[in-house]
């Protein structure tokens, strides 16, 4: 390529770029791997909304998510349990059983308890059924169990099903706690979610702690990370610029890298930050200033190897 059509190359390339980061749909499709799904008005009612959450006490079902998500260029769903009742697990995949934009679920069981296997047995026959999710949720402690045989070995039965585990609302103890948990079952994917938004402690041993944690968590290729939950509040408001975000974002992508980050919009959840598209495309701008080949991935390459989702309408990559 001569000066001259060299010159012409980056000038149609740079007059695109614009165009792909304001632009609702990307150049891609997009595989959301974190919402949630309930029914407020269901006769048994729901553990979580509750009538003091506001807004969010209202039915989040696929129907209402499609509409919200299609306009984004968002063709996939990854349903994420936000129920401790064993039964809802099934009212789920029932659920998504209706609408085809909904190409996984992450349930919620209890590793350790006597019920766990026979349930896992039953709900590992629906192909949408994709893992479970234990964290810092419904009073548990992933800490805590990890000295409990029962529940590794548990732990080991999900890994040998081929299903993951995803974490709940992280904090140093958390990922140390899934360091260690990678130690004792190497053969378990774990994805992390919402890291963004978790607060880095500011004592120094802490910080010096969680940064050496972050750094060897980065090593294990078992384990993701949604980057998932950015925005955060700041003296009551909260800020929409990706500068802002951008230290937190980078750290997140230096330790994990390309490969093993995961789009999450936590919607219906997200409804009590910003719409639905301010956090989108906070984290659209960021993936597709580091070109569009790490932007397929983030937003729906990487989830294929994390989750091996279930492909159900044509518009969905494979």
């Amino acid at each position: 390529m001569n000066r001259r059509d060299f010159l012409a190359a980056t000038a149609s390339a740079t007059a695109l770029f614009p165009m792909l980061t304001t632009q609702p749909n990307a150049a891609f499709p997009i595989i959301d791997t974190h919402i949630h799904l309930f029914d407020t008005t269901r006769k048994q009612g729901v553990p979580w909304p509750t009538p003091k959450d506001g807004e969010l006490y209202q039915p989040a079902l696929p129907e209402r998510y499609r509409m919200i998500a299609k306009p984004h260029g968002i063709v996939g769903a990854i349903v994420v349990e936000a129920s401790p009742w064993v039964d809802d697990n099934q009212w789920v995949l029932d659920v998504a059983a209706n609408d085809p934009m909904i190409v996984g679920m992450i349930g919620n069981l209890e590793p350790g308890t006597p019920d766990f296997r026979p349930h896992l047995d039953r709900l590992k026959r629906n192909p949408l059924f994709r893992g479970i999710r234990y964290g810092n949720l419904w009073g548990r402690n992933l800490s805590a169990q990890l000295s409990n045989p029962q529940f590794v070995d548990d732990l080991r039965y999900l890994a040998q099903a081929g299903l993951v585990l995803d974490t709940a609302n992280p904090n140093p103890d958390l990922l140390a706690a899934v360091l260690r948990l990678t130690d004792q079952v190497p053969a378990l994917k774990v994805i992390v979610d919402h890291l963004p938004q978790m607060t880095i402690p500011t004592a120094k041993a802490d910080q010096s702690r969680y940064e050496t944690v972050l750094k060897e968590l980065g090593k294990r290729l078992q384990v993701f990370v949604k980057v998932s939950e950015v925005l955060r509040r700041v003296d009551g408001t909260i800020p929409t610029s990706l500068n802002f975000y951008r230290s937190r974002l980078d750290e997140i992508f230096e330790q994990f890298g390309e490969d093993r980050l995961l789009y999450g919009s936590d919607w219906p959840n997200s409804d009590q930050w910003k719409p639905f598209g301010v956090g989108l495309g906070l984290v659209r701008d960021y993936f597709l200033s580091k070109g569009p080949t790490t932007a397929e991935k983030y937003f729906w390459r990487n989830s294929i190897v994390a989750y091996h989702w279930q492909k159900r309408e044509s518009s969905q990559p494979e």
